[in-house]
């Protein structure tokens, strides 16, 4: 969690939709993804964001027979705060569907 983003709690919904889209989820798996995870976020008055995405696909494999042509796996870890505080940005990388695509996306809460 050394590189986030530090996000208002009523100020999620729009962080969300705007990173979401942007690392490649459509406008459905956005939304289902803000339907579950905004209901424990917006409440916070800050929340440390993260997208865990390169670490969270070497410590959890896959294997898909058939083989996809393309895989986005979005993983996000937030942490609650009640202060702001700085940290530096990461930079995002976009992603193209190619053929059969897979995609997951998950998360957790850092306490």
């Amino acid at each position: 969690m050394s590189k986030g983003f530090v996000v208002r709690g009523i100020d999620t919904i729009q962080f969300l939709q705007e990173k979401l889209e942007y690392l490649g989820l459509n406008p459905k798996e956005l939304n289902e993804f803000i339907v579950y995870w905004l209901p424990h976020m917006q409440k916070n008055k800050y929340n440390l964001i993260t997208f865990q995405t390169e670490i969270y696909e070497n410590s959890a494999k896959l294997n898909i027979s058939p083989k996809p042509d393309s895989v986005l796996r979005i993983f996000m870890v937030y942490q609650p705060l009640d202060n702001f505080v700085e940290v530096e940005e990461p930079i995002l990388s976009t992603f193209e569907r190619n053929g059969f695509t897979v995609i997951e996306w998950g998360g957790t809460e850092i306490k």
